[in-house]
């Protein structure tokens, strides 16, 4: 029989918000595979938990990982923790998860702090529907064509930033997004310093230039509403004349009677008007 692997979260900053079963099953597991094992073995510490542990990062995550599926499969259980929160989001422990999966392996998660849904609960920006970006990918085009991502985005939009980077990004969302998009930024989330900025990125920019932040920042921004799309798209056709409107509709293989129905939609007039202003 196979071992299972348990993807445990730990806190972001308040050691109380550990759950009684992520420390019952660290104590219980036959090892614990950590992002950071210095900073891990002060949590351990806390809790009395005497585990052996082992390092799984970013930089060994292939070959540790096959490793660990080894010994999972040779019956051991093995927990695998992140820093701060719960594993896979952001981090390596995703592509543990994945090996497991293809090798055969179980998996489970125990949940518990998570700062993307705590940033997002304490921002007062809607939570009905969000995405979830992490942080800004360094490569350019990369970077590029996750903003023309953002730019379209009508869900609220949960992102991570490092607070010597946190101005920067700031300006590049205003720039692309517009002054008076709606942002929190999220700082020290459950630590004594916790602190949940709703403003604008305008305001936000003036801000953080005068105080520069400090801890890890969640920013989460108000996606761009479809009253604001709608208005966009009416003025994007109206720069085009009735006649290039049509155009673009029976280019594309639709009759002229259905190409009118869609010219008169778009810009919110009635079909016998364009009717009219072709003949």
């Amino acid at each position: 029989m196979s071992g299972t692997l348990y993807l445990c979260a730990t806190p972001i900053g308040n050691l109380e918000d550990m759950t009684f079963r992520v420390i019952r099953t660290l104590k219980e597991v036959d090892l614990i595979a950590a992002e950071d094992t210095r900073n891990s073995i002060k949590l351990l510490n806390h809790f009395e938990i005497q585990t052996p542990m082992t390092s799984y990062h970013e930089y060994n995550k292939y070959e540790k990982g096959r490793k660990l599926v080894e010994k999972l499969q040779d019956g051991m259980n093995i927990a695998l923790i992140t820093d701060a929160g719960t594993p896979g989001i952001s981090d390596p422990g995703e592509e543990l998860v994945k090996m497991c999966y293809e090798a055969g392996i179980s998996v489970t998660s125990l949940p518990g702090a998570a700062a993307c849904i705590t940033a997002l609960t304490l921002s007062g920006l809607s939570t009905r529907r969000f995405a979830f970006e992490a942080f800004l990918p360094t490569d350019k085009k990369e970077k590029e064509l996750v903003l023309q991502e953002i730019e379209r985005e009508t869900r609220t939009i949960i992102m991570y930033e490092a607070p010597h980077r946190l101005l920067k990004t700031l300006k590049m969302l205003s720039e692309r997004l517009g002054k008076e998009r709606r942002i929190t930024v999220c700082r020290e989330l459950t630590k004594r310093h916790e602190t949940a900025f709703a403003t604008t990125l305008e305001e936000a920019c003036a801000y953080y230039n005068e105080q520069p932040p400090k801890g890890e920042c969640v920013l989460v921004i108000e996606g761009r509403s479809r009253e604001q799309i709608a208005q966009e798209e009416k003025a994007q056709w109206e720069e085009m004349s009735i006649e290039e409107h049509m155009e673009h509709y029976l280019s594309q293989g639709i009759d002229k009677k259905e190409a009118m129905k869609k010219v008169a939609k778009d810009r919110g007039v009635s079909k016998r008007d364009i009717y009219n202003t072709l003949i």
